[in-house]
């Protein structure tokens, strides 16, 4: 359903990838598949999808005893159907929760068949992950513990990690860490958005459990972040949901960017209308979660820069990312993070930004990209000394600015410094032997000191990040292509 998207007004989206490393993707249906929508963003942010196998009161006792009280050839059976569906839908596993009693033969088939699915699903699915919920005991009984421990560990042992039940304390954390030994970060304490019943934290206090959580070194499962929209409505959405995530960004590790190139328009995947090189193509909204692009670090601290989505202009498809903030007097210059990477630096690297200024001060500011990196006696800018400061562990880069691009890339990078539709597209070069990439900042500068706090807005619209030998090379000549049994829906 939905498969090429559909013209839903305001729709729910998700685009803060960066701070998550698994997806699950739940409902109250048996056996729940993600919409390729949803697989096709997560993946491309590099963040992995499960789908839901639930059973659930009188009709999932029944299942159970159906498929578990009898043989191994059953309960095999099953969990072979359910990694084929994995591998065939192109996600990555399975979070199991059988909120259900079970009976003493059902329950004793439980483990091996966790124990199976798990062994299918990593045979058929590359970094494949089952993840089981706390939920049914090892007699059978149905009682959720808020915790690992010797009641539910026997399912937990037999599988990729435990998502646990959200009415915890701070004591289920301490005998979960103690529990769970070297796997600790296998253990994700749930979290519940809306708060339901006797919890930590909730709505925009989920910062609170985390931060618990952390304490305690185990992983966080954030239940239903889907409150931003559902219980606060869609007017601010946007908004409302950076506020969301910034409050949970210091507990959260940021997802790196690991391999090259790097391409993003920054579109979330929605829009009141779709942008083609700047100029609007096409009134009306959309949603399309297979359109959205790779997604990068959106920052929301008091007094300094911030990121947030843009709906009302963009260079490509139907939103830009918005950097604004004020500048305090006095202040020449002031950096935010885009994207964090963990690589090695390719030895020549082409940059290229599409930005746009905006507001009353536009002409008073100027905008390039910083490059920092990991400290290395092997580690060598090419192109100026690099910038070091005794308190960061890392090197500051500046590229050098392209008047145009180099004749390898003529092709790929049209325009370096051309103007269009008000949007100024730079290209950048760097040169890093021996280096591993930390982050990639937007710089803000003065055009000249000023006394006075001052505003600052521009849209970022393409950013690309390219290792010049891959994009050198001859691409391969593709031929002979052929398409059958294609259907648009």
């Amino acid at each position: 359903r939905f498969i090429q998207g559909s013209a839903t007004r305001n729709p729910y989206v998700f685009y803060h990838w960066r701070y998550i490393d698994i997806f699950v993707y739940f409902s109250h249906h048996t056996v729940t598949i993600p919409p390729v929508g949803w697989t096709n963003a997560a993946h491309r942010n590099g963040v992995a999808v499960l789908g839901t196998f639930i059973t659930e009161w009188t009709d999932g006792e029944k299942l159970c005893e159906a498929f578990l009280a009898g043989g191994a050839d059953a309960y095999r059976a099953v969990s072979r159907q359910l990694a084929r569906i994995a591998r065939h839908y192109g996600f990555d596993g399975w979070l199991l929760n059988v909120e259900n009693a079970l009976s003493a033969a059902a329950v004793r088939n439980l483990s091996p068949f966790l124990r199976h699915l798990t062994a299918e699903v990593h045979g058929a699915v590359p970094g494949g992950l089952v993840i089981w919920y706390d939920s049914v005991l090892e007699s059978g009984t149905l009682r959720w513990q808020n915790e690992l421990n010797e009641h539910n560990r026997v399912f937990f042992d037999a599988c990729d990690g435990l998502f646990v039940n959200y009415n915890w304390k701070e004591e289920h954390l301490e005998r979960s860490r103690g529990l769970a030994g070297q796997r600790h970060a296998d253990v994700y304490i749930g979290v519940d958005v809306f708060a339901r019943g006797d919890v930590v934290g909730g709505g925009f206090d989920t910062n609170k459990s985390l931060s618990l959580i952390r304490r305690h070194g185990l992983s966080a499962a954030i239940f239903a972040p889907g409150w931003v929209y559902e219980h606060l409505g869609e007017e601010n959405f946007l908004q409302n949901e950076n506020r969301f995530w910034a409050l949970l960004a210091d507990y959260l590790p940021t997802h790196s960017i690991c391999t090259l190139p790097l391409a993003t328009s920054f579109s979330v995947g929605m829009g009141t209308r779709r942008f083609l090189a700047g100029k609007e193509e096409e009134a009306g909204p959309w949603y399309n979660l297979s359109a959205q692009e790779l997604q990068p670090l959106y920052t929301e601290h008091p007094g300094q820069l911030s990121t947030g989505c843009c709906l009302q202009d963009a260079w490509c498809g139907g939103s830009s990312l918005r950097v604004q903030g004020t500048v305090p007097p006095g202040e020449e210059r002031m950096v935010i993070r885009l994207f964090s990477f963990q690589m090695q630096a390719p030895p020549r690297l082409f940059l290229n930004l599409v930005y746009k200024m905006e507001g009353p001060h536009q002409d008073d500011f100027t905008v390039a990209l910083e490059l920092t990196t990991w400290h290395s006696s092997s580690c060598h800018d090419g192109n100026s000394p690099v910038l070091t400061n005794e308190d960061e562990p890392h090197g500051r880069h500046h590229p050098r600015l392209l008047p145009a691009p180099p004749p390898a890339l003529s092709g790929l990078l049209s325009a370096c410094n051309p103007s269009s539709h008000g949007w100024s597209s730079r290209c950048y070069e760097l040169e890093l032997p021996g280096c591993s990439l930390r982050d990639l900042w937007l710089l803000v500068s003065r055009q000249q000191a000023s006394p006075r706090e001052t505003s600052f807005s521009c849209l970022l619209g393409e950013l690309r990040v390219l290792d010049a030998a891959s994009v050198a090379a001859s691409p391969p000549q593709v031929q002979s292509v052929t398409a059958s049994q294609l259907w648009w829906q």
